[in-house]
């Protein structure tokens, strides 16, 4: 898994692409809790590039959103394949996060 990262008027924008799962999820953790902890609480996932999320990656989506709930912090998912839509469907997840179709609806909806 490829992690870039981008900052966007404020907003740190991270672009994994590959597989987010039980091999790749430590560092994704690794990543993006680090950077929470960095001090960043205005944070777009875009997973235009993301192929594959297994139960190891969504639990740490839901450790970030805890993390920047206690933060006041603001997340926002973009870009997701409609395959990823249906498992954060299936898990209940969508209730939790805040999924959009473009990065700019995203970053609108984090930085507002």
């Amino acid at each position: 898994m490829d992690i870039a990262e981008q900052e966007e008027g404020g907003v740190l924008v991270l672009s994994p692409s590959g597989r987010l799962d039980g091999t790749t999820a430590p560092e994704f953790e690794t990543v993006l809790l680090g950077r929470i902890g960095e001090g960043h609480t205005r944070l777009v996932l875009d997973f235009g590039g993301l192929d594959y999320i297994s139960s190891a990656g969504l639990r740490v989506l839901l450790m970030a959103a805890k993390r920047l709930k206690q933060t006041d912090g603001r997340l926002a998912l973009c870009a997701v394949q409609a395959h990823i839509v249906e498992v954060f469907e299936i898990s209940g997840f969508l209730s939790i996060f805040t999924v959009v179709g473009s990065r700019g609806d995203a970053l609108a909806k984090v930085a507002a």
